[in-house]
């Protein structure tokens, strides 16, 4: 008895030793994190609205913690491809999602068989900024206000196309609301980012696109594309004479494009802690905040940068969207 007693005591202490061991081995690798270049899956093409404000805040987080942020652009079925790929990504504290309302919050709705589940498959790290949109029209477009281009819908069903990021994307969301709550019936042209939908905007290959503040105004105040119309529930200094779509013409209308920064389930607290303080830390420079708000970008409450704060809002997102996409028939699959 004394034999067995012994041999389990010997046991009890050579598993307490292993644990220990392990306990150590990931307290140390918390510690030294991060020792080298982590990559930020972006799941659309490079140059669009979602890609532009990845690299910004890389950029600003990559030099609070001393390592370089890379961006890989995985684009694709609007945005999930991307974001299956980081849910199978090791959680080791190297690798994360940017991800957005498209495929974190809609997707659920859109898609019958998701290779993820954005509340299950990852941790929240933090949520970014919020992004109104704006209606945009080619500077040749006949139609001068977003009144003007749903009037001409009516009457002609079918006949305006509306260019979008790609199926599921943001652009295609708020199109999709927008034709639903002025009851027309339009187009939807799919691409794979919203740069080579801008391109084709431009060009007047589509009749209309809801872009990104931020990326939309150099076109806007470059000549090249004219705005119409603001998903913003309050006028935008930098859209002087662009009144918001649910001021008047669509009363009750209103959008804009959340973010958050996104790591595979089980990445070590220890670092999602030091990535969220050190977003933190860049959100002090106010020369950088003070850029976005120019550009229209929403900036929020400390508090909803929390990763738990971000956890909710993408819980929250998916019942929302769930009862949107059932209103406004949205179905990607």
């Amino acid at each position: 008895m004394r034999k067995t007693t012994s041999l389990f005591l010997s046991a009890a202490a050579h598993g307490a030793a292993v644990l220990a061991m392990l306990t150590a081995s990931v307290g140390a690798h918390a510690q030294a994190w991060p020792t080298k270049t982590l990559t930020w899956i972006v799941p659309f093409a490079a140059g669009g609205p979602t890609d532009a404000m990845a690299r910004d805040i890389a950029d600003k987080v990559g030099k609070q913690i001393g390592q370089t942020i890379v961006i890989d652009n995985t684009a694709g079925a609007g945005g999930t491809i991307g974001a299956g790929k980081a849910a199978k990504a090791q959680p080791d504290g190297y690798t994360f999602l940017v991800g957005h309302m498209g495929y974190m919050g809609a997707g659920p709705a859109l898609y019958k068989k998701l290779t993820y589940d954005p509340v299950k498959d990852f941790d929240a790290v933090f949520r970014f900024p919020d992004t109104p949109l704006v209606l945009l029209v080619p500077k040749s477009s006949p139609h001068k206000s977003a009144a003007d281009l749903i009037a001409f819908a009516k009457k002609n069903p079918g006949k305006i196309n509306f260019g979008n990021a790609g199926a599921g994307s943001t652009s295609h969301l708020v199109a999709a609301l927008f034709e639903n709550k002025a009851g027309i019936d339009t187009v939807s042209v799919p691409y794979k980012g919203a740069a080579p939908a801008m391109n084709d905007l431009i060009a007047g290959q589509v009749d209309a696109m809801f872009d990104q503040t931020n990326t939309a105004l150099p076109q806007v105040q470059g000549g090249r594309v004219v705005a119409i119309g603001l998903t913003s529930s309050e006028p935008i200094a930098q859209f002087p004479n662009v009144a918001p779509l649910g001021a008047k013409t669509l009363p009750g209308f209103e959008a804009a494009t959340w973010y958050g920064l996104y790591a595979p389930k089980g990445t070590p607290k220890e670092v999602i802690t030091k990535l969220h303080q050190a977003y933190l830390k860049a959100l002090s420079d106010k020369a950088w905040t003070q850029k976005m708000s120019d550009l229209g970008i929403h900036l929020l409450p400390e508090a909803q940068y929390a990763p738990e704060a971000l956890a909710k809002h993408t819980a929250a997102e998916v019942a929302v969207w769930r009862k949107v996409a059932a209103d406004a028939k949205i179905s990607i699959d």
